[in-house]
């Protein structure tokens, strides 16, 4: 069978969108290069064309047309240099522009098929009006070399220029480019909600790292190691017991002499064959020391010390490096800095580590019908999320910087976004819907931010939108309804902070749900729940998303997936306290 190679194009100024890095936008949960590469996922090579992105995988070769953003013939013309280079090139070339978000892996086989099928010099697709896409196609290599040998120059070339005379064209679903900043609109509008696991998986892997620095110790709590932690000391430092009793020389019985070795105290002087000393847990045992026997396990008969008959022989010292050594590894980069990780390093002698994070928080309520303090006027409801935000946030390792209220006004949100540059997060509640007071998705829109995820296919939470501005601040807006957002923000902050910070995920808890049938629907929803006696959990069918007062005795939110049956194993979201 004819193999066939890939060149995407992912270069270009994107002139009409003020020169942003179109392939690198995200529609649907990943970028529109993503989905190119998923596109041609088939292919037996892939070369992308365009500036160096170091999150691509190694297996795909990249390359930069010369002049940079010379035009899509002079990036063909790169492409196909970098295929003549490899061995045994493919007889057929797909050429693919990294601007159509909805193109599917099942169009190009078909472009492809085509292709195998015919005599002509190339296949190109056509959209749903039938205007011919001429970079979505699958070429005869050697006619895409004739047609660059036929102009002087491929700089600033149009693709017409390039294409052959017999060709066929085939209409084929999701041949959509998006040009404009109103298009990419349009195409957000019509992909579909994410699942969860479709949001958190694109938070984890698209979301722009934090810097690196280093860190006092204690100061990095809530970050996650940049770097692996290796121990600078042994542990032991020196060889130790491990039990109170006598530290011995030789086979016994063994003359105890009067002196004592303490934890931290002057270490004895060292044993003879045939001597003991009286030695505590932790003590620098006495050079000479063939082991320490435990106070249950001997006898004393005025100065001489013997083992007990029936007492088993065992080794009750630590030694030095027992636990490491200097330079062993103690925890992989990626490790959230905690408690446990302070203790261990702290015990290894490592007083600074190369962290990223921890994550710093801006929380901002929207509406004027929010009134935190003071008595509430007519219309107003009171703010009964905010003031426990910061703790709630403090629970997933982020530091809150401060807290604002944001009224409803035109720009409100731009002035916002501007001013985010202080902080790595900003927590905004509310205004995410399609109401009229509901801004934040235009003012995003105006300021290019990256959408990472445009709504949500999960009760709560379905308004839900994360964006990653110019300066590399995210932004996650949240629903109004305090549950709402409180769930949403359980369920989405951990993948969050592990795309910021390059954290390890950590493992999901998973419980039995005796009543998931009841709560289950056609899409996945969050409620609270409570353990069962008998090992397992349950959940609350209905809630009330005005207040917490559905938190109160319960042990956790439970994510309950589409359909499930009763006794499906979900997952549990442990409730911060």
């Amino acid at each position: 069978m004819t193999t066939v190679d890939a060149i995407v194009l992912a270069g270009g100024r994107a002139t009409r969108m003020g020169g942003v890095d179109k392939p690198a936008i995200m529609v649907g949960g990943r970028s529109m290069l993503d989905a190119a590469l998923a596109a041609v996922a088939s292919c037996v090579r892939t070369v992308v064309v365009g500036p160096h992105r170091p999150e691509l995988s190694p297996a795909i070769r990249q390359v930069q047309e010369v002049p940079a953003g010379a035009g899509p013939v002079a990036a063909i013309a790169a492409g196909l240099r970098a295929l003549a280079e490899c061995d045994f090139p493919a007889d057929l070339v797909a050429v693919l522009a990294a601007d159509m978000p909805f193109l599917t892996a099942e169009a190009i086989d078909e472009l492809i098929r085509h292709a195998r099928e015919s005599e002509t010099s190339a296949v190109f697709a056509a959209d749903e009006t039938g205007r011919p896409q001429y970079l979505v196609g699958v070429w005869r290599r050697t006619a895409l070399l004739a047609g660059l040998d036929r102009l002087d120059s491929p700089v600033n070339q149009p693709m017409k220029a390039l294409v052959p005379v017999d060709t066929v064209m085939v209409a084929l679903p999701g041949v959509v480019d998006c040009d404009t900043a109103d298009e990419v609109r349009r195409a957000r509008a019509r992909a579909a909600p994410l699942t969860l696991d479709e949001a958190r998986t694109s938070l984890r892997h698209n979301l722009s790292r934090l810097p690196t620095r280093q860190s006092p110790l204690r100061s990095a709590r809530g970050a996650a190691l940049a770097a692996p932690l290796r121990a600078a000391e042994a542990l032991p430092r020196f060889d130790v017991s491990a039990m109170d009793g006598y530290a011995v020389a030789g086979d016994g019985p063994w003359r105890l002499r009067d002196d004592i070795g303490f934890a931290g105290g002057q270490r004895p002087v060292g044993l003879l064959a045939g001597e003991a000393v009286r030695i505590a847990t932790g003590a620098h045992v006495p050079e000479g020391t063939s082991t320490v026997v435990r106070d249950e396990f001997v006898r004393r008969e005025g100065d001489l010390l013997h083992r007990l008959p029936d007492a088993p022989v065992r080794d009750d010292v630590r030694r030095r490096g027992e636990d490491w050594h200097p330079g062993d590894l103690i925890a992989e980069a990626g490790t959230p800095v905690s408690n446990a990780l302070i203790s261990a390093a702290t015990a290894a002698e490592v007083t600074a580590v190369s962290v990223r994070g921890p994550v710093r928080a801006r929380i901002v309520m929207t509406g004027d019908e929010i009134r935190g303090e003071g008595p509430l006027h007519t219309g107003q409801t009171r703010d009964s999320i905010g003031p426990v935000l910061p703790d709630l946030l403090s629970h997933y390792g982020i530091h809150t910087v401060d807290r604002v209220h944001l009224r409803d006004t035109p720009n409100g949100f731009d002035e916002v976004l501007a001013a985010a540059g202080d902080c790595d997060l900003l927590v905004i509640i509310g205004a995410t819907g399609g109401g009229a007071a509901d801004q934040l998705r235009d003012a995003l829109d105006r300021t290019a931010a990256r959408v990472l995820v445009h709504r949500l296919r999960l009760r709560p939470g379905g308004s839900t939108v994360v964006a990653e501005t110019s300066s590399g601040t995210v932004v996650l807006g949240l629903p109004g309804n305090p549950y709402a957002a409180i769930a949403t923000l359980a369920a989405l902050v951990p993948a969050l902070v592990d795309g910021l910070t390059d954290r390890t995920p950590a493992r999901p808890l998973l419980v039995p749900l005796a009543n998931a049938a009841t709560i289950s629907g056609p899409v996945a929803r969050m409620v609270p729940s409570r353990a069962l006696s008998d090992g397992g959990w349950s959940g609350d069918p209905a809630i009330r998303t005005a207040h917490l007062a559905g938190l109160l005795d319960r042990d956790g939110l439970v994510i309950v997936p589409p359909d499930a049956p009763d006794g499906a194993l979900v997952e549990l979201l442990p409730l911060p306290d």
